[in-house]
Order: structure tokens, then sequence, then C-alpha cells
């Protein structure tokens, strides 16, 4: 059983029981999310990935299926007002951002629509490294395992927080919407950074170890999780709301379940789809980026060992909308 499939079953548990919970808004809200996503996912992810081999299109899928999130949350939820349009505009966002600059980028540059990403080339090495004996078999586990995390984990927060019904606004929600604020900040300029960085010519072949890229080898990927984490935060109060209306277990599930949207954007972007598949080719492509992995932290920022100087540029690859 791979990653992927493992993946796949703790997304649908946590889906089964979240479906248990009293709520009808809330059950509902999960029922029409997951025929959504997985025509979605069907549609734009497996069917070319089994038509061309490339896992690329989870690309586009998965930003679109976060925006779905919020168009559902806009139309059907049954929450505050307030509430409901500030979550599904933040989905919405975040879904919209990633989506268009995948598909920009894609037709640009002929990635996703001509050639496979080096991240889920990647993947395939990893699992033909491990004997597996249908990689292609394996890499479509790990499509849908991500159109069930959009069903399940990554939806949660979203619709906890759309359905809680309270007109006034926790600390914690402010708190989680600051920090969301504060990590798309960071996204954009780490972004720019890099790309002014690559731009000059006198920089051909160094590494970008410049601005917040001193403090931190993938900080891109950082303010990636900060979105979803901030997003967590400001699901507790509407979580701990259902206290007194869900059973112990049901109400623990859920809150697992928006936890594990963070959790799981972590392992996806340091080990999955982005930092470590990343620094395996720049590593290979650049000698001198070793000096970088040796001085630099590889994802929460904080003060480099020592004080270098651009020493080799490191491969510019596309993660969902922003350049690593």
């Amino acid at each position: 059983m791979n990653f992927g499939t493992i993946l796949s079953v703790i997304f649908l548990f946590i889906w089964g029981v979240a479906m248990s919970a009293h709520s009808q808004d809330l059950t509902n809200l999960l029922l029409v999310n997951a025929a959504v996503q997985m025509l979605l996912f069907i549609v734009v992810a497996c069917i070319p990935f089994l038509r061309t081999g490339r896992m690329s299109y989870v690309d586009i899928a998965w930003p679109f299926g976060v925006a779905l999130i919020g168009v559902q949350l806009l139309l059907f939820a049954d929450g505050d007002i307030v509430r409901k349009i500030a979550v599904g505009a933040v989905y919405l966002f975040i879904g919209l951002r990633m989506g268009m600059g995948a598909v920009v980028m894609g037709r640009a540059t002929g990635v996703i629509f001509k050639t496979e990403f080096p991240r889920y080339q990647y993947r395939k090495m990893m699992f033909e490294k491990t004997g597996s004996r249908n990689a292609r078999m394996h890499m479509l586990a790990e499509i849908l395992a991500q159109g069930i995390a959009n069903m399940s984990v990554l939806a949660l927060p979203g619709f906890l927080i759309a359905t809680n019904t309270s007109p006034s606004i926790s600390g914690w929600e402010i708190v989680g919407i600051l920090v969301w604020a504060v990590a798309y900040i960071l996204e954009t300029v780490a972004d720019t950074q890099k790309l002014l960085f690559i731009s000059k010519s006198e920089n051909k072949g160094g590494v970008c170890n410049v601005g917040l890229w001193k403090y931190s080898r993938h900080p891109n990927y950082f303010a990636e999780w900060l979105v979803w984490t901030g997003l967590v935060i400001a699901t507790v109060p509407s979580w701990l709301a259902l206290q007194g209306t869900e059973s112990f277990f049901v109400w623990l599930v859920l809150g697992v379940g928006a936890l594990c949207a963070s959790i799981m954007l972590y392992i996806t972007l340091v080990y999955l789809t982005g930092a470590k598949p990343a620094e395996y080719y720049s590593v290979r492509k650049r000698p001198q980026y070793r000096e970088y992995q040796e001085t630099t932290s590889m994802f929460f920022p904080w003060f480099p060992k020592e004080d270098a100087r651009p020493v080799g540029l490191d491969e510019v690859t596309t993660r969902r909308g922003s350049s690593d």
C-alpha cells in the first residue's frame, strides 16, 4: 500500500465521520463537495494522466477544486454572513491565484500540457526505486488522494467556519485571517525576490540567497503552509462551538480533520512535491547548492549559519502557481 492509498483511507475515514455530524448544513456541504471534487479530478487530472502519463494535471485540478470549495461556501453555507463571505473569499483567492497561475505558466512553457514537472518525475522515480511493480497506478492513487483531500481535510476548515451561526467574531478568527494575510505577503515577496534575482544577468548560475531566501531555502513553500495554518487557527472557535451538539468522537475527528489541512500541506510541500524533489535536482545541476544547504534552513526561516554570497542558482520550479 503506497502513501497515496494510505492518505486516501485516512481522508475517507475523516470524511465518513464528518458525515455523521448532526449539522445538516455541514452534511449537505460535504456531500455536494464530494461530488464536485470527484467529477473535477476525474475530468481534469485522472483522464489526462491515463492518456499522457503526466501527473502535472493535478496542479490544475487541485487549486480549482479549492476555488470551488469557496463557491460552495458562498452559495450554500447557512452560517453567519460575514464569516462565510470571509472564508469563502479566502478559498476563492487561494484557488484562483494558483489555478490561473498554473494554466498561464503551462501555456507559456509547455509544462503540464506537454512535459512533466520535475517534482512528479521525482515521484515516479521514487516509486521505481522502491521496486514498485506498477508505478503508474501508484501515481494515479496520489492524484486521487489529492482529490479526496479536497473532499475532506482541505474543505473542513472552511465548512466548519461557514456553518457557524454565531454573530460575534472570535479573536482566534482574527488571528487566523491575519496569519493568512501575512503568509500571502511573504509568498508574494519571496516569489518576486526570486524572479528579480534570476532576471539579472550577473546572477546567472547563482543561488538566490537574498531577502527571504537568506533565511529559508524555500520561503514560498513555508508561506504556502502558513496560509493553511492560518485557516486552521481561524477554525478553532467554530470547532469548539460544536462540542455541545456533537458526540465527543465526531467532535474530535472534526478537529483532527481540520488540523490535517496544515499537516498535509507540510508533508506535501516538504517531502512529496516540494522541497525534497526540488533540491534533488538542484544539487545535481549545481554542486554549489550544497553550500547553500549547509548554511540555510530548509523550510522554517532561521538565521543563516554564515553570511554567504550567491553561489549557484537554485532550479526554478513552479509549485501550484508560484516559483521555488
